[in-house]
């Protein structure tokens, strides 16, 4: 499947997006705001519509956003207090923003939509060129468990009723390291076909990643309540530090 890694694909999903069961972000902007200095200048990667970065303006901090779906876009500055953010339109991975900032942020396992481990790094050198010295960088992102998958394939019924399924088509690919997704709901109104593909990371990538644009890990958490990070960990926060 192509497109599925542009920026742009993600339009189609603009308009759910703030109605499906997205996680709810006052952990997010409670975590976030405890990290901004007083006065502080923040980016936010893939802004998206705003979820986590207008509740965090309200609070005070300064926050700015690249946003790569038009569509997304148009949602945030459609919401109260969201026309005010100023936000520049591109792939997230370019950093096309004048620093520095405080701290930049990329939270819901976005950094995996980038296609491939090469335009990761650049957004890593791109964040560690905009960050201030001493500036932190948030990344929230799943650990991949490999046991979900037989034969690197997988399929599962998300929900069943008397009038509809949702169901979900997973392809590994190990090589890559990614996971391509049609998420599959049939009901009276039809089928309705929700595609996604993630190129997932290693925690150690990461650090690697890291490194490599200016960085170090500071703090690895198991989520946003600041729970230890462990071997049984699904999930990740981690905090990079501009050395």
């Amino acid at each position: 499947m192509t497109g599925l890694n542009d920026p742009a694909f993600f339009d189609r999903y603009a308009h759910e997006y703030d109605v499906r069961d997205n996680p709810d972000p006052t952990a997010t902007v409670e975590c976030l705001a405890a990290l901004v200095p007083d006065g502080g200048r923040v980016l936010e990667l893939a802004i998206g519509t705003g979820r986590v970065a207008v509740p965090l303006a309200r609070r005070g901090v300064t926050v700015e956003g690249i946003e790569g779906s038009p569509a997304m876009l148009e949602r945030l500055r459609a919401k109260l207090g969201g026309a005010d953010l100023p936000v520049v339109l591109g792939d997230m991975a370019d950093v096309a923003v004048d620093g520095p900032y405080d701290l930049a942020y990329l939270v819901f396992n976005t950094l995996f939509n980038l296609p491939d481990q090469d335009r990761q790094v650049d957004l890593f050198q791109g964040v560690g060129r905009v960050l201030a010295p001493g500036g932190l960088f948030v990344v929230e992102a799943f650990v991949q468990d490999l046991r979900d998958f037989d034969r690197d394939q997988r399929v599962a019924t998300r929900r069943i009723t008397e009038d509809s399924v949702q169901m979900e088509f997973l392809q590994h690919d190990p090589v890559a390291q990614a996971v391509t997704y049609q998420r599959v709901s049939i009901d009276a109104g039809g089928t309705t076909l929700r595609p996604l593909r993630l190129r997932y990371c290693w925690p150690a990538e990461l650090d690697l990643m890291a490194r490599l644009g200016g960085l170090r890990l500071r703090h690895r958490w198991n989520g946003w309540d600041r729970s230890p990070f462990t071997a049984a960990s699904r999930q990740h926060v981690s905090v990079y530090e501009r050395i």
